[in-house]
């Protein structure tokens, strides 16, 4: 008779287990992760490839930020209640419902040092209802551990060895400002690579349709020689101007720098100095001189978003960028191919994988802060990455110090780089980690501002609607920015009772948006009569050019903003801003308007430019004074 102990050893060998099998009959009960139709199992996914298979790949992940072996212990075990006899029948029909979640969190206080076993505990007990509260409260961790109710499944013993730890250490560097925010950042990107392997692999076995669309981008090097092509021709068919002089000189300052390591970038670019393309170049070069993997666009209105993710489609191809907002819908009705395109969009935004991703602030820091197993699969993705936030003066201040930790977190922990792109650079030097600094892309922002300088700013003081209406029919071409949506509406029917007028709102659906804006370029081109009404959606990034713009009173950023949709591409000597305060009670700003307009009034008082870097970073200071380091 064969010994037990020689049997199990030749059993755990899984290179002769079949042939024990065979020769001595053993019956082997196989426990299994996932199911099929199939009632024979013949086809079912054994328990232990699904945790050896999420082990590698979550470690894989992880490896990026050196915590693969944390992240491999955390797949080997996060399943391993469902070795429970009760689960199991749960998959033959039962109807009974089991926590499988909780036994790997058990398990590893068991073996590891509090600091590992409390980060393990919480990502693998939430990794199916997302990441818990600490602390012995209703729904807590402490609550969860402190008396579990878990069905036996110790049988997990026969096929999963539980790895050591070779470091009792945690592979990252706190922050200086909040080691807690540090380590909880940590778990929250370790919780993204176990719960995006676990989606991976699960779908590679029940949905492999799916599983199959992904992948298959291009290399980031042939990604920049698309790119290199598309400048190459843009500059073919460009006139030999002033401006588009610099443009090529703020094309190469981004390519030099681009050679720099990972870290705060900032990219002080005047509009229409192709900030958009040059972005983007330094992007993928920097990913080819840092080994990095991804670019993510991250832009605050999906009016730009739109713009800007319809030039890299044409540039890159639709296979490699990923648009992911909240308007977008990627199958339009004529497309044949909609069934396949609407997969492909949704494998790509679960979890961020492919190259390109355009996509909004509050969609990209929701994530950031996310703890559901959904919104937080993709942050992994964003280690070794470049980060652009475009139009960065936009951050709002109510959650500008915990987005600042937490891009910090990327750069320091994570091998990122993050780009703050803008024309109006926010002074937020103050809210990252101290040990980091912000290195400017541009040698001479001053002189840039100054070539591309091509606005006067008038300010006419209050303006009733009645006398306001009176000064825009009086322009045959103008843009009129205010600051509420019920404002916008009643000039624009009373606009309407003199010609054809243009209304712009964030309301509007995006392809009745994108109708409109073509509309108008057209318009403008042709020298037609166009006058629009719009709230603030327009201001940042829409490319359009008007001879005159009129703007209700705001903060400097805001107006430099307005300023840049006038007389963007230098065909007149000088574009006029006019700037007015309404004495109507429907064209009254918010609380936080109000203190915007305040604070660009002080900063136009003590400068003549209220436009200029100075201004700009006087504004920024006194916005943030006001608003107290404790509140941002």
């Amino acid at each position: 008779m064969l010994n037990p102990n020689t049997l199990w050893f030749l059993l755990s060998n899984d290179s002769n287990r079949q042939d024990v099998v065979n020769q001595y009959k053993v019956v082997i009960f196989t426990y299994y992760a996932h199911t099929t139709d199939n009632s024979d199992k013949s086809d079912w996914q054994p328990l232990i490839d699904h945790l050896r298979q999420v082990a590698e790949l979550s470690s894989s992940f992880a490896s990026d930020f050196h915590a693969g072996e944390l992240a491999y212990i955390a797949g080997i075990l996060h399943d391993i209640g469902k070795y429970s006899d009760k689960f199991q029948k749960r998959l033959e029909g039962s109807s009974v419902r089991v926590d499988h979640s909780t036994a790997g969190a058990v398990e590893v206080a068991k073996k590891y040092p509090k600091a590992q076993s409390l980060i393990l505990q919480y990502i693998i007990a939430g990794h199916h209802t997302g990441l818990l509260n600490y602390g012995s409260d209703q729904s807590g961790l402490g609550d969860r551990l402190r008396d579990p109710i878990i069905e036996d499944y110790s049988h997990f013993n026969d096929e999963v060895t539980i790895p050591n730890l070779s470091n009792s250490g945690i592979p990252i560097r706190p922050l200086s400002q909040n080691v807690g925010f540090s380590i909880s950042f940590f778990i929250r990107m370790l919780f993204s690579c176990l719960v995006d392997a676990d989606s991976l692999d699960t779908e590679r076995f029940m949905s492999p349709h799916l599983y199959a669309i992904r992948g298959g981008y291009e290399s980031n090097e042939h990604l920049s020689s698309l790119l290199s092509n598309h400048i190459e021709r843009v500059n073919s068919e460009a006139c030999d101007s002033i401006i588009n002089k610099y443009r090529k000189k703020i094309l190469h300052q981004c390519l030099d720098k681009a050679e720099l390591p990972t870290g705060f970038y900032s990219l002080t670019v005047p509009t229409g100095g192709g900030k958009t393309l040059s972005s983007m170049a330094f992007a993928l070069k920097h990913l080819s001189q840092n080994n990095l993997k991804r670019i993510f666009y991250v832009i605050p209105y999906t009016s730009i978003i739109e713009q800007n993710a319809k030039i890299f489609r044409d540039i890159f191809g639709e296979k490699n960028v990923l648009e992911h907002h909240s308007n977008f819908d990627p199958v339009q009705e004529d497309n044949d191919d909609f069934e396949m395109i609407r997969d492909w969009y949704k494998v790509t935004s679960e979890n961020w994988d492919i190259p390109i991703t355009v996509t909004t602030n509050v969609q990209f820091f929701e994530s950031l802060f996310a703890n559901k197993r959904s919104r937080c699969r993709k942050l992994h993705n964003l280690s070794k990455s470049v980060i652009i936030l475009d139009e960065a003066q936009m951050l709002p201040t109510e959650y500008l110090k915990p987005s600042l930790q937490a891009l910090s977190e990327l750069v320091v922990n994570y091998g990122s780089t993050v780009v703050l792109c803008t024309a109006t650079q926010p002074k937020i030097g103050n809210f990252i980690d101290k040990t980091l600094s912000i290195t400017e892309i541009i040698d001479t922002p001053q002189e840039l501002y100054e070539q591309f300088k091509r606005v006067q700013i008038i300010h006419l003081g209050q303006l009733s609607d009645e006398d306001l209406i009176d000064r825009l029919t009086e322009h045959s071409q103008m843009l009129c920015i205010v600051n509420t949506r019920k404002h916008a509406q009643i000039l624009y029917d009373e606009l309407s009772k003199s010609g054809r007028v243009y209304h712009l709102s964030a309301k509007m659906c995006p392809v009745h948006r994108r109708k409109i804006l073509d509309e108008i370029r057209e318009n403008l081109t042709k020298g037609l009569d166009c006058r629009v009404i719009s709230t603030q959606l327009i201001e940042a990034g829409v490319d359009i050019d008007f001879p005159v713009v009129y703007r209700a009173m705001t903060g400097i950023d805001s107006i430099a903003q307005a300023a840049g949709r006038c007389n963007r591409e230098g065909k007149r000597p000088i574009g006029e801003v006019f700037l007015f305060s309404s004495t109507e009670k429907h064209g009254k700003s918010t609380s936080w308007q109000r203190k915007l307009a305040e604070i660009g009034e002080m900063v136009m008082k003590s400068h003549k430019d209220p436009l200029s870097l100075p201004a700009i970073e006087e504004f920024f200071t006194r916005l943030y004074f006001y608003e107290g380091d404790d509140g941002l």
